[in-house]
């Protein structure tokens, strides 16, 4: 079985937030992911997780076989409670290598803003006493990955799951995570 790499690029075109589930004390309630160099990135397993569940809703529309994500992303048999794992590796999407190296780490604080929302009060009006967040996001970027182990007859199934992830990260349904696989 001959496989192939498919190397990708996200466009980020909004603020977007993936979060590392940490907190900044009182800077921020929710922090972006980085790495060691304070670059922003999403783990392979994110990446994973969008690509699997755009391929369960073709699934379900009958574009995809049955077989197509347990071959590729794994199965879980809760009868026997094994789980078989899938063939794909999913790289972590980072920022690219010349632009890793352009960004000092001084400059590297200038990815991330801070947005903040509070819950008010429908009758009265006013904020929720103890509702006020604060979410740090990232600036538009582009980040670079790969999935390697894809059937070379996939490709072209993978390319359409590309172009139908249109949003990533948390908040996607209030504006952030805008983006262009």
């Amino acid at each position: 079985m001959e496989t192939e790499t498919i190397n990708y690029t996200i466009t980020f075109l909004s603020d977007w937030h993936a979060g590392s589930g940490l907190s900044s004390g009182a800077d921020a309630d929710a922090v972006v992911i980085k790495d060691q160099n304070n670059f922003p990135y999403l783990p392979g397993k994110t990446v994973k997780g969008l690509i699997r569940d755009v391929f369960e809703d073709f699934q379900d529309i009958g574009q995809i076989k049955d077989f197509f994500i347990a071959q590729y992303f794994g199965k879980f048999d809760s009868n026997n409670n094994q789980s078989d794992k899938g063939s794909l590796f999913f790289s972590n999407a980072v920022l690219s290598e010349k632009e890793q190296l352009e960004i000092s780490n001084e400059m590297s604080a200038f990815l991330y803003n801070n947005v903040s929302s509070t819950k008010i009060d429908s009758k009265t009006g006013v904020a929720v006493d103890g509702s006020l967040r604060t979410l740090e996001v990232c600036v538009p970027v582009q980040l670079k990955g790969y999935i390697d182990g894809v059937k070379k007859e996939d490709i072209k199934t993978f390319d359409k799951a590309f172009k139908y992830l249109r949003h990533l990260g948390s908040h996607r349904n209030r504006g952030l995570g805008r983006c262009r696989f």
